[in-house]
């Protein structure tokens, strides 16, 4: 009964954590979450494995997941309820000296991905643990990764240079420059040209080449929004963000105003502005907006 006590304490107790985690990571819009390995396999093109035996591990260096990476953060703490079940068994475990099986884990490059054994891995982070025994699979890596950083800043580049070669965008617009912080988020890219490609077409009454579509949506679309975000000076208020992380941002906003009944007379740059003030990333000014959407005085 005492460890079942304790057990539920500790598993509330890291679900606050995350709560608080989650916010920090909201106020300053960093990513929180755990990567996913088939999508970072993917990207990395990364197949060839062997068997890399047992071996201590630190706890530091697991990134990620295989199945269970919606359902942890990037430090292993519960984002789920449903986990509590699992999750306080783990830790009842721990309390009683109860000895449990290594977790499996795949390695890329000096990060691990859990195969087997994500409740075991949070359990014991939340304990402290810095390292824990675990049966490691060693996938071949193309390029030297030693952190979460480096694999997002691979999938980045990946990203960039695929769509970089799809739109040719460098040869039909020399002086584009189109840059994204988060990885992911180049295929939004593409499907905004899809989209513009095909009302081009009804526009047109014609089979548009992609090549053209391409150059239209960038001329049409993207460079105007660009230009906007510059001359309402709006990037000042996301300091670590790009141009294009702002046109996507901002595109959606518009779309959404319009599904919501965007009032007349509100042109590209007013919608800019208008979402610099209510979404800035400055951690001062969003933290004033949480307190002023809570303060109930009039």
């Amino acid at each position: 009964m005492l460890s079942s006590s304790v057990a539920h304490a500790d598993f509330q107790r890291a679900r606050r954590k995350a709560f608080w985690r989650r916010l920090a990571s909201w106020l300053v819009r960093a990513d929180n979450a755990l990567l996913a390995f088939e999508d970072v396999r993917k990207h990395l093109r990364a197949h060839a494995q062997r068997e890399g035996g047992m071996r201590e591990v630190a706890i530091d260096q697991i990134v990620g997941s295989v199945g269970r990476y919606r359902d942890f953060d990037s430090a292993f703490l519960p984002r789920q309820v449903r986990t509590r079940g699992r999750w306080e068994s783990i830790d009842r475990a721990y309390l009683e000296g109860v000895e449990l099986p290594p977790i499996e884990l795949y390695k890329i490059g000096e990060t691990f991905f859990v195969k087997d054994g994500n409740h075991r891995v949070s359990v014991a982070r939340e304990r402290g643990q810095a390292f824990v025994d675990a049966r490691v699979i060693e996938v071949a890596s193309p390029a030297p990764i030693t952190s979460a950083e480096d694999l997002l800043d691979w999938i980045r580049r990946d990203d960039m240079l695929a769509f970089y070669a799809t739109t040719r965008i460098a040869d039909l617009r020399p002086g584009a420059r189109i840059e994204l912080t988060l990885p992911g988020q180049y295929e939004k890219l593409l499907e905004h040209i899809s989209t513009h490609r095909w009302y081009l077409g009804i526009e047109k009454k014609r089979e548009i080449p992609y090549d053209e579509a391409v150059a239209s949506w960038y001329d049409r679309v993207y460079l105007p929004t660009i230009e906007a975000i510059r001359h309402a000076d709006a990037l000042r208020d996301f300091p670590h963000r790009s141009e294009a992380d702002l046109y996507l941002w901002i595109t959606e906003h518009h779309w959404y105003l319009h599904q919501t009944g965007l009032p007349k007379g509100h042109d590209l740059e007013q919608i800019v502005s208008g979402y610099a003030a209510e979404r800035s990333e400055r951690p001062l000014k969003r933290l004033t907006r949480v307190i002023r959407r809570r303060d109930p005085s009039p």
